[in-house]
C-alpha cells in the first residue's frame, strides 16, 4: 500500500492548502492534517509554514520535497509490479493529457482498454501546460501522457498523430467562402490569439509557414473563448484539428496554401521499466488512434 502521508505531503505543497489537498484525496482537512503532522513526527523535522490563508513549505519542506516525490513514484511502481507477480489483474495507470486529447480521446482509449482489462482503474490527470505535463511523467506523478513534441527529458515516445493546424472563421465572415486563407489575409485580418500559460501557443507554426506576422487584435488563454469570440465574428484563429473535431459553436474551418501541423506523442519515462497495465494502455492508445485516425 502506498504510503498515504507522502501523498498528503505533496498534495498539500502543490495546492499550498490543506483544504484543497483534503478535496483531492478525497479525505476531511482533519485526516490531511493527522497524515502531514504524523509525517512530520516521524521525520522529527518541521515541512509546511500554516499562515492563515496560505501553506507553504520550509526550508527542510524543500529539500525533502524531490525526495519524497521520488520515494512516493517508486512505491507506485513497486505496488504495482507486485501486483503482477501475484498474477493480479489489477492496477492504476495515471495517464496526463491535454484537453483536446483528454475530450476527443481518452473516453474512447480508455472504453477500448478497460473492455480488455476491466480489473485495472485509469485516473486522468487534465494538465495543459507543456512543461507542466512533461514534468508530471518525468517525476512519476503520471505513468505516461499525451504531449505535443516531447520537452527537454529523454521519454520513450510514441508517435501518435501528425495534427493539422487551421484557420477559424464565422460563418459570417466573408472570407469564408474562400477556398483557402491567403497569407495576406492571415497578416491583415484581426486575430484571436490563444496564449498558453502565458505564451503564444503552437499555432504559431501556422504563420511561420506562410512567412507573416498575425495582426494580433485579442489574447485569450481559453480555447473555447477563442471559438466564442471568432462564431461571433470578432476575428479569425487558428486552432489544431481535433479540438475542432465537435466545436461547440458555429464555425468553418479552412486551410491556408502553406500548410502546417504538430505532432501528438504518447510519452513515457521509460516503456521497458513501466508497470505492464502501463503498457496495455500504450499499446491500446496506438491501435485506437490508428484505427480511427489512419491517414
Amino acid at each position: 500500500m502506498a504510503n498515504q502521508k507522502y501523498e498528503a505531503f505533496l498534495t498539500v505543497a502543490q495546492t499550498h492548502s490543506f483544504k484543497e489537498a483534503a478535496a483531492r484525496m478525497g479525505y476531511t482537512q482533519a485526516g490531511i492534517s493527522y497524515l502531514v503532522n504524523s509525517l512530520e513526527r516521524d521525520l522529527g523535522l518541521p515541512l509546511f509554514v500554516r499562515d492563515y490563508g496560505d501553506t507553504r513549505l520550509t526550508a527542510d519542506g524543500r529539500e525533502l520535497y524531490p525526495l519524497v516525490q521520488a520515494a512516493h513514484a517508486a512505491e507506485h511502481q513497486l505496488e504495482t509490479h507486485v501486483a503482477e507477480l501475484k498474477h493480479l489483474e489489477g492496477g492504476l495507470v495515471r495517464v496526463a493529457a491535454f484537453t483536446s486529447t483528454a475530450i476527443q480521446w481518452f473516453p474512447h482509449i480508455a472504453k477500448a482498454f478497460l473492455e480488455a482489462y476491466p480489473l485495472i482503474d485509469l485516473k486522468l490527470l487534465c494538465i495543459d501546460d507543456e512543461q507542466a505535463l512533461a514534468d508530471a511523467v518525468w517525476n512519476g506523478d503520471a505513468d505516461c501522457g499525451f504531449c505535443v513534441s516531447p520537452l527537454r527529458y529523454d521519454f520513450d515516445a510514441v508517435m501518435l498523430r501528425r495534427d493539422p493546424l487551421l484557420v477559424v472563421v464565422s460563418p459570417d465572415n466573408p472570407k469564408a467562402t474562400q477556398r483557402f486563407f491567403t497569407a495576406t489575409d492571415l497578416a491583415e485580418q484581426p486575430y484571436v490569439q490563444l496564449m498558453s500559460n502565458g505564451r503564444p501557443s503552437e499555432m504559431e507554426a501556422l504563420f511561420k509557414a506562410n512567412g507573416v506576422e498575425p495582426n494580433v487584435r485579442f489574447t485569450v488563454d481559453s480555447d473555447y473563448a477563442v471559438m466564442s469570440m471568432v462564431s461571433a465574428n470578432l476575428g479569425f484563429s487558428a486552432l489544431p484539428d481535433l479540438i475542432l473535431r465537435e466545436p461547440p459553436f458555429p464555425l468553418v474551418t479552412m486551410r491556408t496554401k502553406a500548410a502546417a501541423t504538430r505532432d501528438i506523442h504518447l510519452i513515457a519515462r521509460s516503456r521497458t521499466s513501466a508497470s505492464a497495465a502501463t503498457r496495455a494502455f500504450i499499446e491500446t492508445a496506438e491501435r485506437w488512434v490508428a484505427e480511427n485516425y489512419a491517414g
